[in-house]
């Protein structure tokens, strides 16, 4: 583990929570804080998005594309197993928030962007959606945001082990287009946390531009970049 010098945890070492292709998004490979502010435990989160060997996030465009909003499970992303990171115990689950539509379309952003706000001010839910934060043994919080609505299959003080399948990947919450925010906090409650850096064991990246993965044995994935997770050796999933 790496000390970072902005906080007063090491760097946590953690599973990427998905099989398959997804798109890195605002990585704390590119700027701190990655999402451009502290606020709710964001400066080390990461987003990723579900895309196809095109980099496409959807498989379909149409008039709505351009002009309006688009249904959530026209995404790759949607519905994709979100699976748990590292071993921990579930200490909170929320559910139950809707899944938005999607929004590609300038048309469709400036409303959702003049709202941004208010969705701050009405705190956390209106912010992550659908969400879990599991606890980890070094004592830190790991936190899966905008999960699909009715898609949580863990409970709080349940105990969970990395690549155990714990929700599905949502629109709900902060989120134009079906994507999972990811990132590790000093404590579970949003309102007041940390943000605590991470990084990723054993994956292939395929870097904005380049035509080849390459394969990484720790890191963070760069902005732009296409992930998959690599098993681990000894390593096997739940379901």
């Amino acid at each position: 583990m790496v000390e970072k010098e902005s906080s007063r945890h090491p760097e946590v070492a953690l599973s990427l929570p998905f099989t398959g292709l997804w798109l890195a998004r605002n990585s704390p490979a590119r700027r701190v804080p990655s999402h451009g502010t502290d606020l709710f435990g964001e400066r080390y989160a990461i987003d990723f998005v579900g895309v196809d060997e095109r980099r496409r996030t959807a498989g379909h465009r149409d008039w709505r594309t351009f002009l309006a909003t688009e249904p959530a499970d026209r995404f790759f992303a949607y519905g994709r197993p979100i699976l748990a990171p590292a071993d921990g115990t579930v200490v909170e689950v929320h559910d139950g928030e809707i899944d938005h539509a999607g929004r590609r379309s300038q048309l469709a952003l400036v409303p959702y962007m003049l709202g941004q706000a208010a969705r701050v001010r009405q705190g956390v839910r209106a912010v992550a959606g659908n969400y879990l934060v599991i606890a980890l043994p070094g004592g830190a919080f790991v936190a899966l945001v905008h999960l699909r609505a009715g898609s949580v299959r863990v409970s709080p003080g349940e105990v969970v082990t990395a690549g155990q399948h714990v929700a599905a990947c949502g629109n709900s919450g902060n989120s134009t287009q079906p994507h999972l925010h990811m990132q590790v906090m000093e404590t579970r409650d949003f309102s007041v946390a940390r943000g605590v850096p991470m990084a990723f064991r054993h994956f292939r990246e395929r870097p904005r531009g380049a035509r080849q993965f390459h394969t990484r044995e720790y890191g963070v994935p760069a902005e732009g970049a296409v992930v998959e997770p690599l098993p681990l050796p000894g390593a096997h999933s739940t379901s």
